[in-house]
């Protein structure tokens, strides 16, 4: 028996050393039968291989998760795009310096944010701060999207207070890799937008949107939805920026039109604090 256990695990290291020195020297993969089928990418990017591609990322995270104790998290979304007050401060010196005027205006327009930055950054203190004495099973984590701008500021916060802190990023070509301040073993990339909403519900006992542009408007709207139609229990939905969400959102006009019921704007509360935020979470679970 462990001849053939041998074998088996000489065959698969001998498959991936052979996918390595293909991508290493930027040759192509030719097709080849005999290559173990879980090791083989011109398998497994076949169009009738996707749902087994799904499978995977819908058991990767959850396993690895599972494994860190992470049973609980808040999620945090908001604009990839905010910076922190010195580094907004810094990028547009370094704008007005090239001569640059249209990239510094543009970072003048973005700094008006950047307290938001530092406001998400302390909310994450605040959640790690509460689980670092706190049972296993009565621990809550920062999940964010893995990304720069309010994500990473959530992360960092978590990180900055000695919590674990989870980060769910998607392939894109203007995000390579994730925020430094999600927890490595915790720091996952998804191929499917679908498979990564079910890990941000399958955890998540709060959510707290920061100001955004489509995806954040996105994955809270797909949240609002999912406890409207109890597709989901309910749990607190925070909207930090009540100016900024009144001013893009005018749910009473929904109201007013008859396309959701005025109950329905009881599903979510507006605040302006992290503090605040926090405050809403521990009032809805009585912690």
């Amino acid at each position: 028996m462990n001849n053939t256990h041998n074998l088996h695990d000489k065959r698969l290291a001998d498959a991936w050393a052979t996918l390595q020195s293909h991508a290493d020297q930027g040759l192509p993969l030719d097709p080849d039968p005999s290559r173990l089928a879980f090791a083989d990418p011109e398998f497994l990017l076949r169009r009738e291989t996707r749902g087994i591609r799904m499978q995977l990322e819908l058991m990767k995270p959850d396993l690895e998760q599972r494994a860190h104790g992470i049973e609980n998290t808040v999620v945090v979304f908001g604009s990839a795009r905010f910076r922190s007050e010195d580094e907004a401060t810094a990028l547009i010196a370094q704008a007005e310096a090239a001569g640059d005027t249209t990239a510094a205006e543009r970072w003048r327009r973005l700094a008006r944010n950047s307290h938001y930055y530092e406001k998400a950054r302390t909310f994450g203190k605040l959640v790690a701060q509460y689980s670092e004495k706190k049972e296993p099973q009565d621990k809550l984590f920062v999940c964010t999207g893995g990304g720069p701008g309010i994500m990473q500021a959530a992360n960092r916060g978590a990180h900055e207070a000695g919590g674990l802190s989870v980060g769910l990023a998607i392939a894109l070509p203007m995000e390579e890799e994730a925020n430094p301040y999600v927890t490595p073993a915790l720091s996952f990339k998804f191929h499917y937008f679908a498979i990564r909403k079910m890990h941000f519900m399958m955890r998540a006992k709060a959510l707290v949107a920061f100001p955004g542009g489509f995806g954040t408007l996105d994955e809270l709207f797909e949240v609002i939805t999912l406890v409207q139609t109890k597709k989901s229990k309910p749990v607190p939905i925070v909207l930090f920026g009540s100016d900024y969400w009144k001013r893009l959102i005018d749910f009473d006009f929904l109201v007013d039109e008859g396309v959701i019921s005025p109950g329905d704007v009881k599903l979510f509360e507006y605040v302006d604090a992290p503090e605040d935020a926090w405050d809403a979470i521990k009032r809805f679970y009585k912690l």
